[in-house]
């Protein structure tokens, strides 16, 4: 057996390294120096994430796609991201001349720090949270409301049609189920009583007959999740709601006019996104760094926390490569017609379940009420929809 010690010490691993770099320093100078190795870790950690993950997406499509993927660059194409990023770097950066100079550079730029800034209220691990603010929840979704701007940015001052058209659909998609985003988060705030990441963390790192009090196993948390999963694929341009870059329609949206590492940071802030929100869902619903079950306790929680992210992000290439693109109509009648009314149904059935008290009554009840609400605006949507012969033209 393991002692507690050593499980003690892999756990905080990150934490005694980085207090045994800044031990001979001035005690005024800790605090600070703590917070910017914090930072190189997080900047380093998961860029080279994104890294491994474009080789597993690209691998896990061309899987479901029946051929080989990136197979010749190093071994097994693993080396593939060190090529594209060098190509990336010494591409020539073409910038249009009817183009505004100064927001087509910061566009990627803001997008990547906005992205980077909501890293540092997640709780990766036990401890091992950059800032624990009370209102970081709040912060988290602010920080994530910065990056329209930039893809506003992006299209607006590339003047390009193709880009502006791109940018517009962006935003519209984004704001609509952002709404959504913002709201099935809400449902936890209500059961936890708090906007700090790491208490939300903690009400749910307790166990009954060794299985977890994950708030995604609950009939209020369950719906959560579903349509904060709907409403995070949407809010990172992810397939199938990737319309802001419809290629068949409009040329790349808003990062036509974008070459070389400007649009590598797009690229980029586009992956770091999917971590970021797949790290915030992971701390509302899926125990944060918590274990699956109480016997398991002694694995370091930073590995449950990156698995869980990383699992996540396998959900999201697998979707991609199954569901086809919806249209724009069909994207904005399904957030305002079915997701956003369920998730506000939710917030009913969430006080409810708090204020019912114990017992397996509220479990009936929330139960019931979401499962109805599902059938009954299912088959409300799909009434209203007139499905007419398709007719075929030719051009004469």
């Amino acid at each position: 057996m393991v002692s507690s010690s050593v499980v003690e010490n892999l756990d905080q691993i990150f934490i005694i390294v980085r207090d045994w770099l800044t031990h001979f320093l001035p005690a005024a100078w800790r605090p600070a120096v703590d917070v910017v190795l914090s930072v190189v870790v997080i900047v380093c950690v998961f860029p080279g994430l994104f890294a491994l993950t474009t080789v597993f997406e690209r691998k896990g499509l061309g899987r479901i796609q029946n051929r080989l993927g990136p197979n010749r660059t190093g071994p097994f194409g693993f080396f593939q991201p060190i090529a594209d990023g060098i190509k990336s770097l010494t591409k020539e950066d073409i910038v249009p001349a009817s183009a505004d100079g100064v927001l087509h550079f910061l566009a990627p730029v803001i997008l990547v720090v906005a992205v980077f800034m909501g890293f540092a209220v997640l709780p990766m691990g036990r401890n091992m949270v950059l800032v624990d603010m009370d209102a970081g929840l709040l912060f988290f979704f602010a920080m994530g409301a910065s990056t329209e701007l930039s893809v506003f940015m992006a299209g607006w001052s590339s003047r390009n049609k193709y880009s502006l058209l791109g940018a517009m659909r962006a935003i519209a998609q984004m704001i609509s189920y952002e709404v959504v985003l913002l709201l099935s988060s809400v449902s936890v705030v209500m059961i936890t009583g708090s906007l700090r990441l790491t208490k939300i963390v903690e009400a749910q790192n307790q166990y009954s007959y060794g299985l977890p009090h994950w708030y995604i196993f609950t009939p209020w948390g369950l719906a959560a999740f579903i349509m904060y999963a709907i409403a995070a694929t949407a809010e990172t341009n992810r397939s199938p709601f990737d319309l802001p870059e419809g290629e068949s329609e409009l040329v790349a949206g808003y990062h036509t006019e974008y070459s070389g590492f400007k649009f590598a940071l797009f690229f980029l802030g586009e992956y770091l996104a999917m971590f970021s929100i797949s790290g915030l869902g992971t701390t509302l619903f899926l125990g944060g760094w918590s274990s699956p079950l109480a016997a398991l306790s002694f694995v370091p929680s930073w590995i449950w926390f990156f698995g869980k992210v990383m699992m996540s992000i396998f959900v999201f290439i697998w979707m991609r490569g199954t569901l086809p693109r919806l249209r724009q109509d069909q994207l904005m009648n399904f957030a305002w017609k079915f997701v956003l009314p369920f998730t506000l149904l939710d917030l009913l059935v969430t006080a409810m379940w708090r204020f019912m008290g114990e017992g397996w009554l509220r479990w009936v009840v929330s139960t019931a009420i979401l499962a109805g609400a599902y059938v009954l605006m299912g088959r409300l949507s799909m009434h209203r929809q007139h499905f007419a012969p398709r007719k075929y033209r030719y051009a004469d």
